[in-house]
């Protein structure tokens, strides 16, 4: 099985979306987690972020994660929210070159960051779902090709 890490900055936001939207479609065939580079232990979801996903009716149980070296070893894939994270984790964890890309790269091949929406308003934090929503819809998609592959050969 696959294990998957989403990071962001504070694992409030975006992160924890992706992870939500990830179990969701995925119908939980891989196993998933999220954190931030720079997270408060503990700290729950925004509140646009829940009230979003309560309205798309995706389960969330969430509780924000520090990226740790732990965290980077258990996980055979990680993806960020932003090039800056992807660059920070690549200079704190050299080893974790070839499994460290952006959401938005390694699903939809783009160069183009996830929108923060960190003190913005409903609608804000609406179209930054709707953009993690279709690089998961993507992500899950070429994931399935690609264990489909492995289990052909």
């Amino acid at each position: 099985m696959r294990k998957i890490l989403f990071v962001c900055t504070g694992n409030t936001c975006r992160s924890p979306m992706a992870e939500a939207i990830f179990k969701y479609k995925s119908n939980n065939r891989y196993e998933v987690k999220s954190a931030g580079i720079f997270a408060h232990e503990g700290s729950l979801a925004s509140s646009h972020s829940q009230e979003i996903l309560k309205k798309e009716e995706i389960p969330l149980d969430h509780k924000s994660k520090q990226l740790t070296t732990e965290l980077v070893a258990w996980s055979d894939l990680i993806l960020t929210m932003g090039n800056s994270h992807k660059e920070l984790i690549l200079q704190r964890y050299p080893k974790s070159s070839g499994k460290v890309y952006t959401l938005k790269e390694f699903a939809l091949n783009s160069k183009a960051d996830i929108v923060d929406p960190f003190g913005g308003t409903l609608e804000v934090y609406e179209q930054t779902y709707q953009e993690i929503k279709e690089a998961v819809e993507k992500l899950i998609e070429k994931l399935d090709n690609l264990t489909n592959d492995q289990q052909e050969e």
